[in-house]
Parts: structure tokens; sequence; C-alpha cells
């Protein structure tokens, strides 16, 4: 059951809080448009730094959940999870908006981000990640929209969006693949940069299948996170089946992950004692191994601490593994050319501000919207 609005607090301490991580954000963002680099410690032979590791990369892949929960509700009409649908689609939308508004800082020209809808370079990755972001960002939109339009009480538009829903949801579930796919695709242009541990040719499929992971852990933790702060009920039944598809995803990334260390660098490059192996090692045991095993056990699946604990672990896994691919794996090569970086404080507050006001966004759309109804609506 939805809880009524006025069961919602607004003001509270954790939204306090939220609120002056946002103002300390915003007063660094702008600072970081007037000083440009100067006010991070990336540079020109180490350009990519936390809020592409951290905002974009990891980021899109929480969005995952998105396009997996619309495929199970909208196209292969599994019912049982359609309670979940616009909470899932909701989380992907704002987490798009902030993997978007990443890139904008990160560049440091926001009057330009307009610039790949009409100067195409369509042999650039690049470009085909921009455009995917801004094709499936409005298809979020559209899935988005039946909650907006009943607060408007526009019935009439939104039996239009219901009706075409399911081939919004069909173009979403394509641009997603291709985004989360074209993400790993950035790094094949790296082979002499990333370490062996990471590089592979199927780096884009890697990217693809850790992102369902993932998005099926974001939608069950989000779905545990609202039962906590705004008191709704929880569906232990959602909960299971979710838990049981991130089983399935977790054993087939494993293969995947295997694939590429035994056909690449070998297995005596995990046990190397090196930074990049020990780095690749807390990656495949929080993210991988640990949640694989956890979720092989009936008590863990069927546990509501159990599936949190899954839940926390395949989301900083997955986000060590894209920390890893944009930043760890590449340190070697780049303290070869003298170069060295770690994200100074600035970089730290602008990956903070974009959570909070992600969360500060998520609050304010279920108090005023509705978004977590268990009932059709």
């Amino acid at each position: 059951m939805k809880p009524t609005n006025n069961q919602i607090k607004l003001f509270t301490p954790a939204t306090i809080g939220l609120l002056l991580v946002i103002i300390f954000g915003a007063y660094t963002v702008l600072m970081r448009f007037k000083m440009g680099d100067i006010h991070t410690n990336m540079q020109d032979d180490f350009p990519w730094g936390i809020w592409i590791g951290f905002n974009v990369l990891g980021g899109v892949a929480m969005a995952g959940g998105g396009f997996v929960t619309a495929s199970a509700v909208y196209l292969l009409n599994m019912k049982k999870y359609k309670p979940i649908a616009r909470p899932a689609i909701l989380t992907a939308f704002i987490g798009y908006l902030l993997a978007a508004s990443s890139i904008m800082i990160d560049i440091g020209h926001p009057l330009r981000v307009w610039h790949p809808v009409v100067m195409w370079q369509i042999q650039s990755v690049m470009f085909i990640v921009a455009i995917h972001v801004l094709l499936y960002t409005t298809v979020l939109a559209l899935e988005s929209s039946p909650m907006f339009l009943e607060k408007l009480k526009l019935d009439g538009l939104k039996t239009i969006v219901e009706k075409i829903m399911v081939g919004i949801a069909l173009f979403g579930t394509l641009l997603s693949v291709l985004h989360q796919s074209s993400l790993g695709a950035v790094y094949l242009i790296v082979p002499y940069k990333l370490h062996t541990l990471w590089y592979s040719s199927i780096l884009p499929f890697s990217f693809l299948v850790s992102a369902v992971m993932m998005g099926l852990c974001m939608v069950s933790f989000l779905m545990i996170l609202s039962s906590r702060f705004f008191k709704c009920s929880l569906n232990m039944d959602i909960l299971t089946g979710l838990a049981r598809g991130a089983l399935v995803t977790a054993a087939f990334y494993l293969l995947v992950k295997t694939y590429i260390l035994l056909s690449g660098p070998g297995l005596s490059a995990a046990f190397a004692g090196s930074m990049e192996s020990r780095m690749y090692l807390l990656e495949m045991s929080v993210g991988v191994l640990i949640p694989l095993f956890l979720l092989l056990l009936p008590g863990i699946r069927n546990s509501l601490a159990g599936i949190l604990l899954v839940d926390i672990l395949v989301i900083c896994g997955v986000i060590i593994n894209r920390l890893n691919v944009s930043i760890f794996g590449m340190l070697r090569q780049a303290e070869e050319m003298g170069v060295q970086y770690s994200p100074n404080g600035n970089e730290i507050i602008i990956s903070l501000f974009m959570v909070a006001v992600g969360a500060l966004l998520y609050k304010l759309a279920v108090k005023y919207f509705n978004v977590l109804s268990y009932e059709d609506v």
C-alpha cells in the first residue's frame, strides 16, 4: 500500500543533511565552471576522473533496473513486477539526468551540451554514447510521464501514453542495451592504457551483464529503503524474485569475467600482488563471489536482511569495477608517463552532490506523485 502524502515528512534530519550537501556541492560546481581543471586533479594526460567512473559509469549501471523492470512488465508481461515499475523507471530517469549533468560538469562547458545533437561524428563511440543518453533519457521521461499526467489530471493524454507503452518500453530496452554496452566500448580505444585484467574485446558485453545484475539489486535495495523511510508495504515475493534474477545474472557474469581473465592475462595475473590484482580481487569478491555464494543459500535468498546485504555488496562491487576500468586500471600507464591522479576534495564533493540531488528528487517524487502504489492506477 502506498503511504499517503501526509505520512511522508519533507523536512527531516536526513533531508536537511541532503540540502547541506547540495548547497556546498552547487557552490563547488559553480567554481568548477569558473576555474576549469585547476579546480580538480584532472589533467591533459589523465582527463577522466571520479566523475566519469562513479557518477557516469556507476550511475548509469545503477539505472539499469529501469530497462530490466520495464522489459519484464511491458514486454514479457510479468504482472508480478508491475508494482515496482514506477519506482524503478523513475530511479533510472533521475539517474540518467544526473549522469548527463555529470558529463556536462566534467566537460566544463554546459552551454555546449547540445552540440552532439547537430554536430554528428558518426565514427566516434563518444558520439554514440551521447546520442544514447539523449534518446534514452527522453524514453524514460515518457515511461515516467503517467504519474505526472495523473497529478495534472490529464487523463486523456495519460491513456494515450499507456496505450503505446509497450512500444516505448521496447525502444527503451534496445537503447539501454546499446548504451550500457557502448560505455564499455569507449574503453576499447585504450588497449595500451587499460590493464589486461579488464581490457577485452567483450568489455561492452561485460558492462551490459553487470548493469543487469546491478539493476536488479538496485531495484531491490530501493524497495527495502522505501519500506523503511516511507512506511510502505514490502512484497517479499517480488524481492525473492529479484534475488533469483540476481543469482542467475551473477553466475553468468562470473563466467564472463572468468573468460576475460583466462583468455587474457591468465589466472596468475589476479594473484600477482600488484595494486591492479588487489583491486581486481576486491571487485570480484565484493561484487560477484560473496553475493553469489550468499544467493545460493535459500535462507539468505528468502531473508530481508540477507537480500539487503547482497544488494549492497553487488552495488559496491559494480561501482568498484567501473572505477577499476576508468581509473585504477590505467594508473600504472599514467605513472610511467609521469602523471599521477587521485580525486581532490572538490571532485568528491560534486560526486556526493549528485547523490544528494538524486535522493532528494526521489523523495519529492514519492511525496507529491503516485510512485509507490502497489495497485494498478
